[in-house]
C-alpha cells in the first residue's frame, strides 16, 4: 500500500513523532528515580533504557529526513523541506552524542529544539485554519519555552517541566500535521471574480 507524496510524508512525521512521544513517556514512567521535575529529557539517554531512548531519537530523526523527501515532491517548497531537516539532524544527532558528549550533544539539541519550533511555525503556509493558526501558536510556545530553557528561567516546572514545555508542543505538532497530510488535500478555492 503506497500513498502519494502528501501523504506519506504525513505517515511518517506521524509515526516519528509517535513513537517517540510514547518511548518518552514509557522510559521515564518505569525509571522510579527519575523526575520529569528535575531530570533533563536527555537523561534519559544515559540511564538503564538509553538504548531505547537513543534509539528512539534517532529513528524521529531518520524518519523526519525521509519525510522531508516527500514533502519536498509534495509541496514544492524548497525552503521548507531544508528547514524540515534541522529538527532531523538535531534528533538524530541527540541519540547519536548523548549527554556524555557534552558539546555536540548541546549543539544538536538547540539545533532541535529550534528547528521544530521554526517548521511547527512554517507549517501554517501549508495548512487551513484552524490547524494554521494552532501551528503559528505551538512553535511560538515552544520557542519562548526555549528561551526561559537555556536563560534558566524553570519556574515552577524544574528543568525538565520547561524542557517538555518545548517539546510536547511540537510533539503534537507532528501527530496534527501528519494527520492533516494523511487526509486528501483540501480542494483550491480561488478568489472570486470582481
Amino acid at each position: 500500500m503506497w500513498y502519494d507524496d502528501r501523504r506519506m510524508a504525513g505517515l511518517i512525521i506521524f509515526a516519528g513523532a509517535f513513537q517517540f512521544t510514547i518511548g518518552l513517556m514509557q522510559l521515564a514512567a518505569v525509571d522510579p528515580a527519575y523526575s520529569i521535575h528535575d531530570n533533563y529529557i536527555s537523561d534519559l539517554g544515559v540511564r538503564a533504557g538509553a538504548p531505547i531512548f537513543n534509539a528512539s531519537i534517532m529513528i524521529l530523526g531518520v524518519l523526519l529526513a525521509y519525510a522531508a523527501y516527500h514533502v519536498d515532491r509534495a509541496l514544492k517548497a524548497r525552503w521548507f523541506t531544508l528547514l524540515l531537516f534541522a529538527p532531523a539532524i538535531g534528533a538524530f544527532g541527540v541519540g547519536a552524542f548523548p549527554e556524555t558528549y557534552p558539546a555536540p550533544h548541546a549543539l544538536f539539541s538547540l539545533v532541535a529544539f529550534l528547528g521544530a519550533s521554526l517548521t511547527a511555525i512554517a507549517t501554517s503556509k501549508f495548512t487551513t485554519p484552524p490547524l494554521s493558526y494552532i501551528c503559528i501558536d505551538v512553535g511560538i510556545l515552544s520557542l519562548v519555552a526555549l528561551v526561559l530553557f537555556v536563560s534558566g528561567n524553570y519556574g515552577a516546572i524544574g528543568v525538565g517541566g520547561m524542557e517538555r514545555l518545548i517539546v510536547i508542543p511540537v510533539l503534537a505538532w507532528g501527530l496534527a500535521f501528519g494527520g492533516y497530510l494523511l487526509a486528501p488535500a483540501p480542494p483550491k478555492t480561488s478568489a472570486p471574480a470582481g
